[in-house]
Protein backbone atom coordinates (compact mmCIF):
# COMPACT_ATOMS: atom_id res chain seq x y z
CA UNK A 1 0.00 0.00 0.00
CA UNK A 2 1.24 3.32 -0.91
CA UNK A 3 1.21 6.47 1.52
CA UNK A 4 0.66 9.74 1.03
CA UNK A 5 2.19 12.98 2.99
CA UNK A 6 0.21 14.46 5.55
CA UNK A 7 -1.84 17.54 4.13
CA UNK A 8 -1.52 20.93 5.30
CA UNK A 9 -2.81 21.11 9.19
CA UNK A 10 -2.87 17.40 9.23
CA UNK A 11 -0.82 16.30 13.21
CA UNK A 12 2.33 14.45 12.49
CA UNK A 13 2.20 10.99 12.36
CA UNK A 14 2.79 8.62 15.41
CA UNK A 15 5.90 6.83 14.45
CA UNK A 16 6.30 4.94 18.40
CA UNK A 17 6.39 1.45 18.14
CA UNK A 18 4.19 -0.56 20.61
CA UNK A 19 3.11 -4.07 21.44
CA UNK A 20 -0.79 -4.66 20.56
CA UNK A 21 -2.39 -7.65 21.88
CA UNK A 22 -4.18 -10.16 19.29
CA UNK A 23 -7.64 -10.13 21.16
CA UNK A 24 -9.93 -11.71 18.41
CA UNK A 25 -9.61 -13.56 15.23
CA UNK A 26 -12.26 -13.44 12.98
CA UNK A 27 -12.20 -15.35 9.42
CA UNK A 28 -14.06 -13.03 6.65
CA UNK A 29 -13.44 -15.25 3.51
CA UNK A 30 -11.03 -17.92 2.77
CA UNK A 31 -8.01 -15.88 2.39
CA UNK A 32 -9.08 -12.87 4.35
CA UNK A 33 -8.91 -12.87 8.31
CA UNK A 34 -9.73 -9.57 10.63
CA UNK A 35 -7.26 -9.69 13.67
CA UNK A 36 -8.26 -7.30 16.47
CA UNK A 37 -5.52 -5.47 19.16
CA UNK A 38 -5.97 -3.97 22.32
CA UNK A 39 -3.20 -1.09 23.01
CA UNK A 40 -1.23 -0.45 25.69
CA UNK A 41 -1.46 3.36 23.99
CA UNK A 42 -4.37 3.71 22.17
CA UNK A 43 -5.03 6.21 19.67
CA UNK A 44 -7.51 8.20 17.69
CA UNK A 45 -7.21 7.85 13.75
CA UNK A 46 -9.54 9.23 10.80
CA UNK A 47 -11.39 6.67 8.32
CA UNK A 48 -9.12 6.12 5.56
CA UNK A 49 -5.64 5.68 7.55
CA UNK A 50 -3.07 2.66 8.27
CA UNK A 51 -0.71 1.38 10.59
CA UNK A 52 2.59 -0.37 9.94
CA UNK A 53 3.40 -3.38 11.39
CA UNK A 54 6.96 -4.90 12.13
CA UNK A 55 8.08 -8.21 12.58
CA UNK A 56 11.09 -8.96 13.87
CA UNK A 57 12.91 -12.48 13.38
CA UNK A 58 15.56 -14.29 16.07
CA UNK A 59 18.50 -13.18 13.96
CA UNK A 60 16.98 -9.61 13.81
CA UNK A 61 15.66 -9.71 10.21
CA UNK A 62 13.13 -7.33 10.05
CA UNK A 63 9.73 -7.25 7.75
CA UNK A 64 7.48 -4.48 7.70
CA UNK A 65 4.40 -3.64 5.99
CA UNK A 66 1.31 -0.79 5.84
CA UNK A 67 -2.56 -2.56 6.73
CA UNK A 68 -5.54 -0.60 6.51
CA UNK A 69 -7.67 -0.20 9.66
CA UNK A 70 -10.81 -2.18 9.47
CA UNK A 71 -12.85 -0.27 12.50
CA UNK A 72 -14.45 2.56 12.50
CA UNK A 73 -12.82 5.46 14.71
CA UNK A 74 -15.89 4.95 16.97
CA UNK A 75 -15.11 1.54 17.28
CA UNK A 76 -14.73 -0.15 20.89
CA UNK A 77 -13.72 -3.86 20.21
CA UNK A 78 -10.52 -2.74 19.60
CA UNK A 79 -8.22 -1.88 16.38
CA UNK A 80 -9.43 -4.29 13.60
CA UNK A 81 -7.04 -5.31 10.69
CA UNK A 82 -7.99 -7.49 7.92
CA UNK A 83 -4.92 -9.04 6.49
CA UNK A 84 -5.65 -11.23 3.29
CA UNK A 85 -3.48 -14.53 3.09
CA UNK A 86 -0.32 -13.97 -0.08
CA UNK A 87 1.43 -17.34 -0.49
CA UNK A 88 4.68 -15.66 -1.29
CA UNK A 89 4.07 -13.18 1.68
CA UNK A 90 6.58 -12.34 4.30
CA UNK A 91 3.95 -11.35 6.89
CA UNK A 92 0.73 -12.43 6.05
CA UNK A 93 1.17 -16.26 6.61
CA UNK A 94 2.61 -15.25 9.76
CA UNK A 95 -0.47 -13.65 10.62
CA UNK A 96 -2.50 -16.75 9.01
CA UNK A 97 -0.72 -19.49 10.04
CA UNK A 98 1.00 -18.70 13.22
CA UNK A 99 -0.53 -15.97 14.88
CA UNK A 100 -3.55 -16.87 18.00
CA UNK A 101 -5.45 -15.02 20.39
CA UNK A 102 -2.96 -13.82 23.13
CA UNK A 103 0.03 -12.83 20.72
CA UNK A 104 1.51 -9.78 20.29
CA UNK A 105 2.43 -7.83 17.73
CA UNK A 106 4.27 -4.83 17.00
CA UNK A 107 2.76 -1.78 14.99
CA UNK A 108 2.20 1.93 15.51
CA UNK A 109 0.45 4.62 13.95
CA UNK A 110 -2.23 6.04 12.50
CA UNK A 111 -0.37 6.99 9.49
CA UNK A 112 -1.87 8.75 6.21
CA UNK A 113 -3.28 12.08 6.29
CA UNK A 114 -4.47 12.09 2.18
CA UNK A 115 -6.77 8.68 1.76
CA UNK A 116 -9.51 10.21 4.82
CA UNK A 117 -12.68 10.75 4.84
CA UNK A 118 -14.84 12.50 7.77
CA UNK A 119 -18.71 12.49 7.90
CA UNK A 120 -18.51 16.34 8.78
CA UNK A 121 -17.42 16.78 4.86
CA UNK A 122 -20.62 15.00 3.63
CA UNK A 123 -21.31 13.82 0.07
CA UNK A 124 -21.83 12.23 -2.10
CA UNK A 125 -18.89 9.99 -2.20
CA UNK A 126 -17.59 6.89 -4.53
CA UNK A 127 -15.96 4.28 -3.11
CA UNK A 128 -14.14 1.89 -5.42
CA UNK A 129 -13.07 -1.17 -3.94
CA UNK A 130 -10.88 -4.15 -5.61
CA UNK A 131 -10.22 -6.78 -3.38
CA UNK A 132 -9.21 -6.07 0.02
CA UNK A 133 -8.89 -2.31 -1.35
CA UNK A 134 -11.87 -2.79 0.51
CA UNK A 135 -10.87 -2.26 3.89
CA UNK A 136 -10.00 1.58 4.57
CA UNK A 137 -13.64 2.11 2.77
CA UNK A 138 -14.93 -0.36 5.13
CA UNK A 139 -13.58 1.87 7.89
CA UNK A 140 -15.43 5.29 6.05
CA UNK A 141 -18.79 3.46 5.91
CA UNK A 142 -18.92 2.09 9.65
CA UNK A 143 -17.87 5.44 10.82
CA UNK A 144 -20.37 6.61 8.49
CA UNK A 145 -22.77 4.48 10.57
CA UNK A 146 -21.52 5.69 13.64
CA UNK A 147 -22.34 9.51 13.00
CA UNK A 148 -25.74 8.39 11.91
CA UNK A 149 -24.84 10.04 8.18
CA UNK A 150 -27.46 10.38 5.49
CA UNK A 151 -24.51 11.73 3.00
CA UNK A 152 -25.19 9.97 -0.20
CA UNK A 153 -22.21 7.31 -0.82
CA UNK A 154 -21.80 4.11 -2.90
CA UNK A 155 -19.55 1.59 -3.02
CA UNK A 156 -18.25 -0.53 -6.41
CA UNK A 157 -17.01 -3.22 -4.91
CA UNK A 158 -14.78 -6.36 -7.39
CA UNK A 159 -14.41 -9.31 -6.17
CA UNK A 160 -13.75 -12.67 -7.33
CA UNK A 161 -17.01 -14.65 -6.27
CA UNK A 162 -19.40 -13.99 -3.72
CA UNK A 163 -17.43 -16.01 -1.14
CA UNK A 164 -14.81 -13.56 -1.82
CA UNK A 165 -17.01 -10.24 -0.84
CA UNK A 166 -15.00 -9.35 2.30
CA UNK A 167 -17.44 -7.88 4.79
CA UNK A 168 -20.32 -9.12 2.55
CA UNK A 169 -22.96 -9.67 5.43
CA UNK A 170 -21.85 -6.16 7.03
CA UNK A 171 -22.27 -4.98 3.42
CA UNK A 172 -25.45 -5.68 2.38
CA UNK A 173 -27.21 -5.02 5.69
CA UNK A 174 -25.80 -1.36 5.35
CA UNK A 175 -27.41 -1.60 1.79
CA UNK A 176 -30.80 -2.63 3.17
CA UNK A 177 -30.90 0.64 6.00
CA UNK A 178 -31.74 2.61 2.26
CA UNK A 179 -30.28 5.35 4.42
CA UNK A 180 -28.19 7.04 1.57
CA UNK A 181 -25.76 4.18 0.75
CA UNK A 182 -26.02 2.15 -1.71
CA UNK A 183 -23.58 -1.31 -2.90
CA UNK A 184 -22.96 -2.29 -5.84
CA UNK A 185 -20.88 -5.60 -6.54
CA UNK A 186 -19.00 -7.10 -9.06
CA UNK A 187 -17.63 -10.65 -9.20
CA UNK A 188 -15.48 -11.26 -11.71
CA UNK A 189 -15.21 -15.25 -11.58
CA UNK A 190 -19.03 -16.13 -11.48
CA UNK A 191 -22.50 -14.79 -12.23
CA UNK A 192 -24.31 -11.66 -10.22
CA UNK A 193 -26.46 -12.90 -7.47
CA UNK A 194 -28.37 -9.63 -7.06
CA UNK A 195 -30.36 -7.39 -9.63
CA UNK A 196 -28.30 -4.44 -10.78
CA UNK A 197 -24.73 -5.76 -9.93
CA UNK A 198 -22.30 -7.37 -12.54
CA UNK A 199 -20.43 -9.60 -13.54
CA UNK A 200 -17.08 -8.62 -15.18
CA UNK A 201 -13.86 -6.61 -14.57
CA UNK A 202 -14.81 -2.78 -13.40
CA UNK A 203 -14.45 -0.64 -16.78
CA UNK A 204 -15.53 2.89 -17.89
CA UNK A 205 -18.96 2.15 -18.46
CA UNK A 206 -19.54 0.67 -14.99
CA UNK A 207 -18.08 3.18 -13.52
CA UNK A 208 -20.08 5.43 -15.34
CA UNK A 209 -23.47 3.96 -13.96
CA UNK A 210 -22.03 4.20 -10.65
CA UNK A 211 -21.44 7.92 -11.42
CA UNK A 212 -25.03 8.26 -12.45
CA UNK A 213 -26.87 6.25 -9.53
CA UNK A 214 -25.50 9.02 -7.04
CA UNK A 215 -28.53 11.48 -6.37
CA UNK A 216 -26.12 14.54 -7.17
CA UNK A 217 -22.96 15.42 -8.32
CA UNK A 218 -19.74 13.68 -6.93
CA UNK A 219 -17.75 15.84 -4.87
CA UNK A 220 -15.08 12.34 -3.90
CA UNK A 221 -14.39 9.51 -5.03
CA UNK A 222 -11.84 6.96 -2.99
CA UNK A 223 -10.37 4.16 -5.09
CA UNK A 224 -8.00 1.33 -3.42
CA UNK A 225 -6.45 -1.82 -4.38
CA UNK A 226 -4.22 -3.34 -6.80
CA UNK A 227 -1.89 -0.34 -9.13
CA UNK A 228 -3.60 -1.86 -12.54
CA UNK A 229 -7.06 -1.40 -11.07
CA UNK A 230 -6.98 1.40 -9.26
CA UNK A 231 -5.47 2.90 -12.81
CA UNK A 232 -8.84 1.42 -14.66
CA UNK A 233 -11.22 2.98 -12.11
CA UNK A 234 -9.45 6.17 -11.77
CA UNK A 235 -9.84 6.65 -16.29
CA UNK A 236 -12.92 5.52 -15.77
CA UNK A 237 -13.85 8.56 -13.47
CA UNK A 238 -12.03 10.70 -15.80
CA UNK A 239 -13.38 9.74 -18.54
CA UNK A 240 -16.92 10.09 -16.12
CA UNK A 241 -16.05 13.62 -16.18
CA UNK A 242 -15.02 13.78 -12.98
CA UNK A 243 -12.42 16.41 -11.73
CA UNK A 244 -8.53 14.31 -11.11
CA UNK A 245 -8.52 16.88 -8.10
CA UNK A 246 -11.48 14.97 -6.57
CA UNK A 247 -10.50 11.42 -7.09
CA UNK A 248 -8.27 10.11 -3.99
CA UNK A 249 -6.21 7.01 -4.67
CA UNK A 250 -4.64 4.30 -2.44
CA UNK A 251 -2.91 0.86 -4.09
CA UNK A 252 -0.62 -1.68 -3.33
CA UNK A 253 1.42 -4.42 -4.96
CA UNK A 254 3.31 -4.43 -8.44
Amino acid sequence: MTTESPEPGEAAPDSRWQMAKVTAIVPRTAGVKSFFFSLPRPFAFRAGQHVDVRLTADDGYQARRSYSIASGPEADGGLELAVELLQDGEVSPFFHEVVQVGDEVELRGPLGGYFIWDANEGGPLLLIGGGSGVVPLMSMLRHRAARQSTAPVLLLFSARSWEDVIFRDQLLALHEKRDGFELMLTLTREAARREGDYARRIDETMVREAVARLPAPLKRAYICGPNAFVEKAAQGLVGAGVAPAAIRTERYGG
